[in-house]
């Protein structure tokens, strides 16, 4: 299979204005594993300069920050991808969170109360393991929230984000695309490798049996909340080489549009130059 459209936008390819592509498909990009690993590895080299440039841009004051919020059912590889794409950046630029079901302490504050606690600092990119739209999209299928609850819920988060690129912050909204078909294999392959028991949870197999209402609460999620400075990505997650390297090429491209750059030193570097060759070994 030939790569498709290589040079177009990762961005433009996959975001969210319509029906959903296939998840066992390749939309843009390499078709093949053997070329989306090595595409992978080249990517981890563009990433993690981009990444350094914006993390030295917040060590010298500036505002700027990336949010990359995964969402997906259960065994879409949320987990996989952030070990596999932010796994090729320096940590030290990185602010991970998970976001499991409230606590009884959380559940005493608005439910944005412990999102706002996980943002990025200035230069961080921020990544959210299930984000504040858990708030919404559980609530849902349980029935705990109203048509009326839900339209203010929307609202909220889309003023939420709005004031996030108020202040600097940059966010990255992705749906990891899984089939029924391909959870249900790694949902066995779970029970069946000792080394996996742990990922599993008794939890999945009710969600999974509530799949067709999560669909479509994905999709209201999507028609109310994707806007023009901050819209939705689906990523195909059948494939899980195919699903690491789109996202890798959707964090390179908004941080290639933001353009980073590393701040001017407050200190004369041909001074500080002079001063070094006057340096004697130590002691």
């Amino acid at each position: 299979m030939a790569e498709k459209d290589a040079g177009s936008r990762v961005r433009d390819a996959l975001r969210i204005d319509g029906e959903l592509p296939d998840p066992g498909s390749t939309p843009v990009g390499p078709g093949k594993k053997p070329k989306a690993l090595a595409k992978l590895e080249s990517a981890g080299t563009r990433l993690s300069a981009l990444q350094e440039a914006l993390y030295a841009e917040g060590v010298g004051g500036g505002q700027r920050r990336v949010l990359l919020v995964l969402q997906g059912m259960d065994t879409s590889g949320k987990g996989g991808t952030v070990s596999h794409v932010l796994g090729l950046v320096n940590p030290m630029g990185v602010r991970y969170a998970g976001f499991k079901q409230p606590t009884a302490a959380e559940r005493r504050h608005h439910y944005l109360w412990r999102i706002r606690k996980q943002l990025p600092a200035p230069g961080q990119i921020g990544v959210f393991d299930r984000s504040h739209y858990e708030d919404i999209l559980v609530p849902r299928v349980s029935g705990l929230l109203t048509a009326a609850e839900r339209r203010r819920r929307y609202a909220e988060l889309v003023a939420f984000e709005e004031d996030l690129a108020g202040a600097g912050t940059t966010v990255v909204k992705v749906f990891l695309h899984i089939s029924p078909e391909e959870q249900l294999k790694r949902l066995k392959a779970r029970l069946e490798t000792p080394e996996k028991y742990w990922k599993y949870n008794p939890g999945d197999l009710e969600a999974r049996a509530h799949w067709p209402a999560y669909q479509e609460a994905y999709a209201d999620i999507f028609k109310r909340t994707s806007t023009a400075g901050a819209p939705w990505y689906a990523v195909p997650a059948d494939h899980k080489w195919y699903r690491n390297w789109a996202v890798a090429e959707l964090l390179i491209e908004t941080l290639a549009e933001l353009g980073p750059e590393f701040p001017e030193p407050g200190y004369d570097v041909d001074a500080e130059l002079k001063k070094l060759k006057g340096v004697g070994a130590p002691g």
